[in-house]
Formats: C-alpha cells, structure tokens, sequence
C-alpha cells in the first residue's frame, strides 16, 4: 500500500534532528509494507551571494539544507565577496532578470514553495517585482510563509535609498508571515521611537497589525539587565488556537555581544528563525533560544579561529572573519543551548 502525503512530514532521530533520507519511508505491518512518501518543504530564498564567505544565499542555503530543507536560491546580486572588503567586483540582477528567472520555474510547474525568504535588496523595480512574485506563490499556495528580514539600514542611518522605505512598509510587511527587522528599522516601518522596553512591546503590536504573526526584533539598543556585555533582542507572535481564540506572546532575549564586526550574520538569523519556528510552530521562545544559540556557536567559533589567523594583538581582517558555517554542522543540527529566553507576556482574548 502506498499513502502519498501532501502535507509536509517531520521525521527526526533520537537527538530531535530531522532526517531528511530516508525517501520513501516504510514500515512493516504483519504482511503489508506501507510506504509513505515524504513531501520535502521547499524554500524560495531571493538574496544576495558571494564568490567568497557566507553572506545573503551563502548564509542561509546551508543551514536550511542540513535542517531538512530544500532551497532554490535566487541571486539578486552576485559578488566576489561582501563590500566590506577592500576590493569587490560583480553583477547585479535587474527586476527584469528576476522575473525571467521566475518565468522559467513557472513554465516547468515547479513554482510550489512551502516558504520563502527574502534578504538584501536596494532597487525599488526588483522590490516590487519580488512583492509580484510573492503574490502569486501564496495565491497557489495559501498556506505558505513569506519570512522577511527587512534590511535598510542600522544605528540610526539608511544604507539603502530612502524610497525603499514606502516599498517596504505598504506592500512588503503586510505580506510578511515572520518579520526580522532591528530597532532602526523597526522604528522607520512603524514611526515610533524605541527608548523602553514598553515601547518595544508597542511597536511589536504595530508591526502585527501591519501583517506579520511573528515578529522579532533582532537587536536593539535597550539596556540589559545583565550589563552592557549582552544585546537584547525581543520578539513577539501571534497565535490562533483551535478553538478560535488568540493567544500571544512576547520575549526577551540577552545575547553576549563580541568585539568584532561580522557580515551575514542577520542572513543567517533569518534562515534559522524560519527553520526553528518551522519545527516550533507555536513556541517562539523555544524556536528564538535554538536561533540566538546556533548564532552564538557560529560566532564564538568564527572569533576564535580568526584571532587564531591574525596572531596576538592584531585585528582579525574581513576574510579572516567569514562565517565558520561548515564548521558548526553538528551546533547548528543540534544547538547546545546557551541562551535562555525570557517570557514578557502571554495572553488570550
């Protein structure tokens, strides 16, 4: 007997990783095999990729691949490494491009996406093109989640043109399912001034109204209550119970900073939010420590191994300090976790 299921199905071994290879599955029952084939979850990821180091795509199809996803990735830019090196080179895919490209996926019948993923983005026309494309993936698939890190800008200034900001915040985010912004660009989507932990927890609520169910704000410049050696991060999801009734909840997190600047790090947030709250669909603390504590391995192992290349008393360079991501399979498989989620607030209405 053979059952086809539709929906996707979760198999994971004795430490709670997801297998992702045994396809078919089958059982035996007395006399009869049932095999059950296994429909994979498949991610539409539109970032940028880099030649050399984990940035954009090279930060995200990884880590998605080894927790049980398959990513197609869509180049939006394609470089030699990221900008802050001293020398780069490359091409950048027009709005045009990108709808050719779709085109192509569309024409096969192969245009079913269970999530997708977008990052970095600084044209206005790809944009609006990408908001089209989104569109139409959930018209074909109502259940599918749109996981959107809405990168502009950071400490109080844009790095992308202003006219983004409209772009954003009245077609992008009210597609949003999950939405990843820090305090800077939290506060642009909204109009509100974070300077207190309430205030946080008000623009979350705006943030929510505007689409997203899961918001997390990814950093910020609240003080932590465990001194100025940590970053808070808060978070906050939306949830419809079966009954009908809606429940919410809110956290804290304290995330050890370190002295060093890294490049990918927000791509690889994003991708590991959306696997997390993938396998934790209604637990935001549980899915946010898995994502803070993969984060803190990757780091602490990258900071490591680039003081270890620049010597004693030397500043690590960009090349240096690329992402150790092959290097932290078995954490970002299986995280250690080291970083304890608070709870604000949990309520029902």
């Amino acid at each position: 007997m053979i059952v086809s299921v539709s929906e996707p199905v979760h198999v994971f071994n004795a430490a709670l990783r997801p297998v992702t290879s045994f396809f078919p599955l089958c059982w035996l029952f007395s006399n009869a095999v049932v095999v059950i084939l296994v429909m994979e979850c498949r991610v539409l990821s539109i970032q940028s990729h880099v030649v050399r180091g984990y940035v954009g795509n090279k930060s995200a199809t990884f880590p998605l691949q080894v927790l049980g996803f398959e990513v197609d990735s869509i180049n939006s830019v394609q470089f030699s490494n990221h900008t802050g090196y001293a020398h780069w080179k490359g091409q950048v895919l027009t709005a045009e491009e990108l709808n050719e490209l779709y085109e192509g996926i569309k024409l096969n019948k192969v245009n079913h996406y269970d999530y997708i993923l977008t990052g970095y983005s600084r044209d206005t026309s790809f944009l609006e093109m990408v908001v089209d494309i989104i569109k139409e993936l959930k018209e074909a698939n109502p259940g599918l989640v749109y996981v959107c890190d809405p990168v502009m800008g950071d400490q109080g200034a844009m790095y992308v043109p202003e006219h983004l900001l409209p772009v954003y915040r009245d077609k992008v985010v009210p597609l949003a399912d999950i939405l990843t912004p820090n305090q800077f660009e939290a506060e642009l989507l909204t109009g509100r001034k974070i300077t207190t932990e309430e205030d946080a927890v008000e623009v979350m609520d705006l943030l929510h109204k505007m689409g997203p169910e899961t918001v997390v704000l990814t950093s910020s410049d609240l003080p932590s209550k465990r001194g100025d050696q940590f970053l808070v991060a808060l978070g906050s999801q939306k949830i419809v119970k079966p009954d009908g009734t809606n429940t919410s909840q809110k956290i804290c997190i304290d995330i050890p900073k370190v002295d060093a600047v890294f490049v990918g790090t927000g791509d690889l947030f994003a991708a590991l939010l959306l696997a997390w709250t993938h396998y934790h669909p209604k637990d935001l603390k549980t899915a946010c420590e898995k994502t803070v504590s993969v984060m803190h391995h990757v780091i602490k192992r990258t900071i490591t191994y680039a003081h270890e290349l620049a010597g004693p008393g030397k500043r690590p360079s960009p090349a240096q300090l690329e992402l150790r991501m092959v290097q932290s399979k078995a954490d970002i498989e299986n995280p250690a976790i080291v970083v304890e989620a608070k709870v604000l607030q949990k309520s029902s209405h």
